[in-house]
């Protein structure tokens, strides 16, 4: 029999990798986490007439999908594809144990395949050539489905796109599918790539840094977009780090804005912690959605002050580092806070610049060292329309 958590609706991390502009292994993510070094890529291939700062993937991906999966190929599911290899025997060997029909994939990301089909479409607006557009490789449940297919399971699939939420709002669902005995074990995380459609959208929403991002920062003054791929083996045995608990809220402010005090955020950090079962005083680190814009940032301090009040929880964004990777950001950054509450040795570093002044009341990680052991994180995603969401995982004792 399984081991199982003494809180029932825990789940364990069985397995887990994550691949983006910080690298594709953990002592990569480790060592640029904790020092001053770039991560981001400049780039001008990306909007025309000017160079923009992105995090970037810069390492080989697979040369080509397996022939069944020919239809669904994209650069995004070769990105996938490559992040669950580095995990498929474990992934394999730890779900040998139950039937195809109990295992789940539940994916999350905001431009699916979209940037394969790029060329195509400007080719015919510009040269006014009719070229077939594969539309299935950037349908949005293309990638959960393909990845099941791959697996050869036959559970649920499914793929969640909710923007800068979608990789967090999977793995609650995962956990809440293992929690309603729907499933044994299931595969959940977030993978999206950069694409010029999302980046030329944000550009016109004047969204974007001129330079590498502050979050927070007095002089701050946008995102700089990224790409990532994390995955997560989730189950209802024990593991050494577990995903406790999930707040979910949607304020439905405005289309793209945030509520300016906070109130949506507020809510999923709080259900969070009550479905944990845990006071703001127990979290001993929290991963800022800390996007670099003036409105999120603002909210989101306002938040952490209602919800944590006088108490300095250690807090840092890790997105000057990784980029905003949109559709995938909850994964790759529960992924650091996995790691995080694996090492006990270190916590990742906000950036180094000068603070916005009414944004300074909070403990910013200045020094990379842990001088404790740490037992409990919270990583936050916020996402256009409010679609709100609040992570809570932690070590699990024996």
């Amino acid at each position: 029999m399984t081991k199982k958590m003494q809180h029932s609706s825990a789940v364990g991390i069985q397995c887990s990798v994550a691949l983006s502009a910080l690298g594709q292994n953990v002592d990569n993510i480790r060592r640029t986490l904790t020092s001053e070094e770039n991560s981001l890529s400049l780039r001008d291939d990306l909007i025309a007439g000017r160079k923009v700062w992105v995090g970037a993937y810069n390492h080989p991906l697979i040369q080509e999908v397996p022939e069944d999966l020919s239809g669904a190929d994209s650069r995004n599911l070769r990105f996938a594809l490559t992040a669950l290899m580095r995990i498929e025997a474990e992934v394999h060997n730890y779900t040998a144990q139950f039937p195809k029909h109990r295992l789940a994939v539940i994916i999350g990301t905001s431009t699916s395949g979209v940037a394969d089909n790029e060329p195509v479409l400007k080719a015919c607006f510009q040269k006014k050539i009719l070229q077939g557009v594969w539309h299935k490789k950037q349908e949005m449940g293309c990638l959960a489905k393909a990845l099941q297919q791959y697996l050869g399971w036959s559970g649920p699939a499914y793929t969640i796109s909710t923007a800068c939420s979608s990789a967090a709002k999977a793995m609650a669902a995962g956990r809440r599918m293992l929690n309603a005995n729907v499933v044994d074990a299931v595969l959940v995380g977030g993978v999206d790539t950069l694409c010029k459609l999302t980046l030329n959208g944000f550009d016109s929403l004047e969204s974007l840094s001129t330079d590498i991002c502050q979050p927070c920062g007095a002089s701050r003054d946008g995102i700089n977009i990224g790409e990532a791929a994390g995955l997560f083996l989730l189950s209802k045995e024990s593991a050494p780090v577990c995903l406790l608990s999930t707040g979910e809220s949607m304020d439905a402010w405005h289309i793209s804005a945030p509520h300016p005090e906070g109130l949506g955020a507020i809510e999923a950090m709080r259900k969070a912690l009550e479905g944990a079962g845990l006071h703001s005083s127990d979290i001993d680190y929290l991963n800022l959605h800390g996007t670099s814009t003036p409105q999120n940032d603002s909210m989101e301090i306002k938040a952490v002050q209602a919800v944590f009040a006088d108490q300095q929880v250690a807090l840092s964004s890790t997105k000057h580092k990784t980029g905003h990777c949109l559709g995938a950001a909850g994964a790759i950054e529960a992924f650091i806070c996995q790691q995080v509450l694996l090492d006990q040795a270190w916590l990742p570093l906000h950036h180094s610049g000068e603070l916005d002044f009414e944004l300074i009341t909070k403990n910013y990680v200045r020094n990379s060292h842990l001088e404790a052991p740490i037992r409990y994180v919270m990583s936050n995603s916020f996402a256009f329309g409010g679609s709100n969401i609040s992570l809570i995982m932690g070590t699990v004792s024996p």
